[in-house]
């Protein structure tokens, strides 16, 4: 995106009259900001013009809140598949609510934006301290989650009848495309309704956000199915190991998988096509020098290769064909063909990694998350997401954070280190040699 076209500006309700009930904290000033740009280079320019470069709002508490905590009521919703760290994130918002603001009416709406739409009947539960305090040990979500778009006017209506000032949104970007809607009928209707999203894909693919929460969950989990991969490889004559991991649209659970363990001989992303050609004959080439290989696929990655079926889920989403049990199938047929003995062992372990607990950096991201959406609710602030930006948290407008999404460039840094680690062709469209 052209850096000219950035504007991180917040939305807010209106003056901060109200003096923050916490005490000791380290408050954050309202002109503190967090540069969009990490190096020098980017933002030469910009200084050299004498212009301020772009920047995102620092997050944090507000020395002065727009809302009265003592007649304050907040709602929490999570949406779309489940991730490590949903239960985390609850526990978070409750408690800041409960212990740094004094806030005593939280309510849980059921089975995502199905339970703000009062004709389905979904009953929202009252999260108090005792309620939370232990679900951070359990994967998926205590809310229950869905997929698939509601009415705002009828999610708006709810908030209305219920007294609910801040709404906190939970999910990828179908979410927080859902929670700009929200806030936009918030507004329409005059309504002091703060709306706030906290970013949650396992893939760890919203713009401006550096890192999701669950994401370095993923990729310690998935270590554990590249390990199982290679030894099952390594063990055998032709041993290949093949793991399917998460990613749609973008393959960074695979690429941080593949340099967490350097074992990993081929890695195939959405965001680099390959042809079977070129990738079988590499593959061979590999087993005939080495007599064992592991590949790591994400699941969004040559899906030119088996044809569009046109299907959408509930979100809207394309539904992809299986690229693992396509590319096992394609394996097989073809050092079949070719004479050779293979043995090969296919791995998907995804529900297995959505549904885990928070490793601990991820636990401490969770809790992070929470606070600081609290903090942007309680200062009046809405229409935004709570993101994580050269290792501040800060504060970004959801129109932005949906209005791309991050994805590997294959001339990156991060795309070459993939590449010497696993030592893989850089053109994988090319004959095989």
């Amino acid at each position: 995106m052209d850096d000219t076209a950035l504007d991180f500006t917040i939305d807010t309700l209106g003056e901060c009259r109200i003096p923050s009930p916490m005490k000791g904290a380290r408050f954050t000033e309202e002109d503190e900001e967090v540069l969009y740009h990490s190096r020098l280079v980017d933002v030469k320019g910009w200084i050299d013009k004498q212009l301020k470069p772009p920047a995102m709002e620092t997050a944090g508490p507000r020395e002065m809140i727009f809302f009265d905590p003592s007649q304050l009521a907040c709602g929490i919703v999570t949406c779309g598949g489940i991730c490590p760290g949903l239960n985390d994130v609850i526990r978070s918002i409750v408690l800041s609510l409960y212990q740094h603001y004094g806030v005593r009416k939280v309510y849980g709406f059921r089975f995502g934006y199905e339970g703000l739409v009062q004709r389905l009947g979904h009953v929202p539960l009252q999260l108090t301290p005792d309620s939370v305090v232990r679900i951070h040990e359990m994967g998926g979500t205590i809310l229950g989650s869905s997929r698939g778009p509601q009415d705002p006017g009828e999610m708006v209506k709810t908030l209305e009848d219920l007294k609910v000032g801040i709404l906190f949104t939970v999910g990828g970007d179908g979410t927080l495309r859902g929670a700009q809607k929200v806030a936009e009928e918030a507004k329409r209707r005059g309504l002091p309704i703060s709306v706030i999203g906290i970013p949650k894909t396992i893939d760890n693919d919203i713009c401006f956000v550096q890192s999701t929460f669950g994401f370095e969950t993923a990729v310690s989990e998935a270590r554990r199915a590249t390990y199982a991969a290679y030894s099952e490889a390594e063990a055998v004559r032709n041993g290949v190991g093949l793991v399917k991991l998460m990613g749609r649209d973008s393959g960074f659970i695979a690429a941080f998988a593949a340099l967490a363990d350097n074992h990993v001989n081929f890695c195939l992303i959405p965001e680099v096509p390959f042809t079977l050609e070129k990738f079988l004959g590499d593959l061979r080439k590999r087993l005939e020098l080495e007599g064992h290989a592991v590949i790591v696929v994400a699941e969004g990655a040559g899906q030119d290769l088996m044809g569009k079926t046109g299907e959408r889920d509930a979100s809207g989403n394309v539904k992809y064909g299986d690229i693992g049990v396509f590319l096992r199938d394609a394996i097989k047929k073809y050092f079949q063909q070719a004479g050779m003995e293979t043995n090969l062992k296919y791995i998907d372990p995804s529900y297995t990694i959505r549904s885990v607990p928070t490793n601990p950096h991820d636990s401490a991201l969770c809790l992070l998350f929470g606070h600081n959406a609290v903090h942007a609710g309680m200062s009046g602030r809405t229409n935004m997401v709570v993101s994580f930006w050269n290792h501040q948290f800060t504060h970004v407008p959801i129109s932005l954070a949906v209005s791309q999404r991050k994805k590997i460039d294959p001339e990156s840094v991060l795309w070459s280190s993939v590449l010497a680690s696993t030592g893989q062709s850089r053109d994988m469209c090319g004959p095989a040699r």
